[in-house]
């Protein structure tokens, strides 16, 4: 069974983004891939501080976060746009996942040979892309394969019903399409 971890860059309660990655974790799930939805709001982790790590250690949450990591194939991921970057909230997760545990743990071992695609919402009229650019450029360079569907959706504000899909039916199935997608490389890559 191939599968997906699917999350977003927002702690925010009623969060565009966290509605975001729901719609593509379905079109997966439907493709066939077992979707692990998280919300990162429930594993707070400090700020990286390398002192903080030699002195302590990996925070309790932030060894959970790396171990769903670890456990699963691919990751769907949808983030805010802040300030033209992707959120600090994910920087940080992402930041303490990447670190070893021991000298004999492979470096980035979290997300070697994993697969992502990437998404984001915003109020905004350019829906959080310049985010996505810094976002595809961390995870590959830490070795995950993004794929090359991405979408970012403007005027979120505007985009969402109340029941969290999006109210433009072609939206709805471009980001489920990402979830497809991302289940179809997973699988090839995971065989």
């Amino acid at each position: 069974m191939t599968k997906i971890l699917a999350f977003a860059g927002s702690a925010r309660k009623n969060s565009w983004n966290k509605s975001l990655v729901k719609i593509a974790g379905q079109g997966a799930a439907e493709a066939g891939a077992e979707v692990t939805f998280i919300d990162l709001a429930e594993y707070p982790m400090p700020i990286f501080d390398q002192d903080l790590e030699s002195e302590s250690g990996m925070p309790e949450f932030a060894g959970r976060f790396k171990q769903l990591l670890m456990d699963h194939d691919g990751f769907l991921i949808a983030s805010p746009e802040y300030n033209s970057a992707f959120s600090p909230l994910l920087k940080n997760a992402i930041d303490w996942a990447s670190r070893t545990t021991s000298k004999e743990e492979p470096p980035l071992v979290a997300y070697a040979g994993k697969c992502a695609a990437i998404m984001a919402c915003s109020p905004g009229g350019l829906g959080g892309i310049r985010g996505l650019v810094f976002l595809r450029m961390l995870l590959g360079n830490i070795g995950v394969t993004v794929i090359p569907d991405q979408i970012a959706i403007p005027k979120a504000h505007e985009a969402f019903g109340k029941d969290g899909s999006l109210v433009d039916a072609g939206q709805q199935n471009s980001v489920r399409e990402i979830g497809v997608k991302l289940f179809g490389v997973a699988a090839r890559l995971n065989s």
